[in-house]
């Protein structure tokens, strides 16, 4: 296959990539405008094997087509778009034209190269703020109805996708909606954890990301923002997921279109950790103690977001390899030391 990465030099993305060069015979071609993208993560995939990058943003929607044309890409694997769930209730506009508008014009270019397969990087927070949770947390037949314009920019994509896909028979989808993406690069050197990989983003705002720094000593302290959410300890609870493991379902996902109908996924663990256990985790894996602040409630942060994965696992046959929290931490941790 010829694939396109979307976003192929950034966190999740450049994941992803990493096990296709690994694992794979796959064409790869990466595309990053590297506003939040590594340039020294492109090195160490180049490392591995080669493949083609190209350096624009994905607005240039006339040499976006070309670079499908020319690369004769039948798979595209999207993650290029904006994240912070603060900044988009501050920026909406930004959101929806760089995620929502992008992704339709990628769409339209892909649809006009008769590219077959799109494998979509949505997001949880196309639930909101659920209710009435059963304990097995939220499946995929749950009502969406995001609180913030990120959430509301992935669900409008992820419809777009929908229509298109009812419209045009060969084009078929996966969109999977991620929970709480973390961790690095799982590689030992000498029994020694030593990822090659992780999370480069500017200005963070994922806790573990967040919290690593701090036991590395990048920041001096960290906030925990609001403990009178309704839950076990007052701190918003989360499903945390090792990026390598949803790297490999993203593997999964190419192969899974071949044969099959297009879906969507839930993309997490099925457990929740809150706030406050992050934090306890990341202090005894790393055996550092750092300074942690009460701060207000942050606009648009539900109280819990746990996923339902049975139909991930069931349909796509995936198995998870790192759900324990401290090696999440643990790997978020040896990266930060490396960088």
């Amino acid at each position: 296959m010829n694939i396109l990465i979307t976003g192929g030099a950034g966190y999740i993305g450049s994941h992803v990539a990493k096990q296709l060069l690994e694992t794979s015979k796959h064409n790869i071609t990466i595309l990053d405008n590297l506003s939040t993208g590594s340039a020294k993560t492109l090195d160490t995939l180049k490392s591995i094997r080669a493949f083609k990058f190209v350096q624009i943003d994905l607005n240039a929607f006339d040499t976006v087509c070309e670079v499908l044309k020319e690369n004769n890409i039948d798979t595209i694997i999207h993650f290029a778009a904006s994240i912070v769930v603060p900044e988009s209730v501050e920026n909406p506009l930004k959101y929806y034209m760089n995620n929502t508008v992008n992704t339709t014009n990628l769409i339209r270019c892909a649809v006009a190269n008769d590219v077959k397969r799109f494998i979509f990087s949505s997001t949880a927070a196309v639930y909101g703020e659920p209710v009435n949770l059963s304990e097995t947390g939220i499946d995929e037949s749950y009502e969406t109805s995001p609180i913030n314009p990120y959430g509301m920019s992935k669900l409008m994509s992820e419809r777009v996708i929908q229509d298109t896909a009812l419209a045009y028979k060969d084009f078929k989808y996966v969109i999977f909606r991620y929970f709480n993406v973390a961790g690095a690069d799982i590689n030992y050197i000498d029994g020694k954890l030593t990822p090659r990989i992780g999370q480069s983003f500017p200005n963070a705002t994922h806790l573990i990301k967040i919290a690593s720094e701090c036991a590395v000593g990048k920041r001096e302290k960290m906030a925990i923002f609001g403990d009178d959410f309704n839950t076990p300890d007052g701190t918003g609870v989360r499903d945390y997921l090792h990026v390598d493991d949803l790297a490999d379902a993203h593997i999964k996902a190419i192969d899974y279109l071949v044969e099959d109908d297009s879906d969507i996924f839930n993309a997490g663990y099925g457990k929740g950790y809150s706030v406050k256990e992050v934090i306890e985790t990341m202090k005894n894996v790393t055996c550092k103690e750092f300074q942690v602040d009460m701060a207000p409630r942050r606009a648009g942060d539900p109280a819990t977001l746990i996923s339902d994965n049975c139909k991930i696992k069931s349909k796509m046959n995936w198995t998870p390899k790192y759900e324990d929290l401290a090696l999440i931490c643990e790997s978020a941790y040896a990266w930060e030391e490396s960088v």
